[in-house]
């Protein structure tokens, strides 16, 4: 059998190690580098006409950022119009205030746009607000971002806007049959729990009271014939 020399295990250990830290590197880059765009759980919103609504959007990236452009913008659901560029501002970093950039080709739906103030979280805020909404104003709204660290990697996420005339009542009458059914089953196996629970209970004082009167009958036997032995052993007089 070959036994290893300690020096060579010290190097295959070593050769292990560098090549295990390489990996774990490798992955953290990989799961760090990239910037991630979100506009929340939901990316479907509704709007009752001519109110101001918020549409939001952050970011982050754990390796920070640096020089970011950023842009809104709409797309209608008619696929046969052009999209438009509703916003557009750089960022230097977390602790600067974006900078907007000139659009030339301005509308009236720009003119109703406002970036709101970041909040103090480990995301950017890049949240628009939208005033004064109407019906045209339905559409995809997305919020774009291109980071320079990421060799100008753009990624995007987009919130889709409804504009009401007023709020759908809901009706929650299948709610209620379902919540009262299930309710209704509930109560009924509780209450066959309490009903098993006092017969059981009502079994067993039963049973109880038989061995009870079984001793009893049994003591009251055995003293009678005890006695009745006892009066036969007496001689007589």
């Amino acid at each position: 059998m070959t036994v290893e020399p300690p020096w060579d295990r010290r190097g295959s250990l070593r050769r292990h190690s560098r090549l295990f830290a390489i990996c774990l590197i490798v992955l953290f880059a990989h799961a760090c580098l990239p910037l991630e765009v979100s506009v929340g759980k939901n990316n479907l919103i509704t709007a009752i006409n001519g109110s101001n609504v918020t549409l939001p959007c952050s970011f982050m990236a754990c390796i920070g950022f640096n020089t970011v452009t950023f842009s809104w913008i709409y797309s209608s659901l008619n696929s046969s119009l052009k999209p438009e560029e509703l916003y557009k501002g750089t960022l230097k970093d977390k602790k600067s205030t974006p900078k907007p950039e000139v659009i030339v080709n301005r509308n009236e739906r720009m003119e109703r746009v406002q970036l709101l103030p970041s909040n103090e979280t480990k995301d950017y805020n890049l949240s628009l607000l939208l005033k004064y909404v109407d019906f045209d104003d339905t559409g995809r709204y997305t919020c774009v971002v291109k980071n320079e660290k990421e060799k100008g990697a753009t990624h995007n996420a987009t919130i889709i806007l409804k504009v009401v005339d007023k709020f759908e009542d809901v009706d929650n009458t299948l709610t209620l049959i379902i919540v009262a059914a299930v309710g209704g089953v509930i109560g009924l196996l509780i209450l066959i729990l309490i009903m098993k629970k006092i017969i059981t209970f009502i079994i067993k004082r039963n049973r109880d009271k038989k061995k009870d009167c079984l001793v009893s009958s049994s003591v009251n036997d055995n003293t009678d014939n005890a006695s009745k032995q006892e009066s036969k052993a007496k001689p007589k007089a």
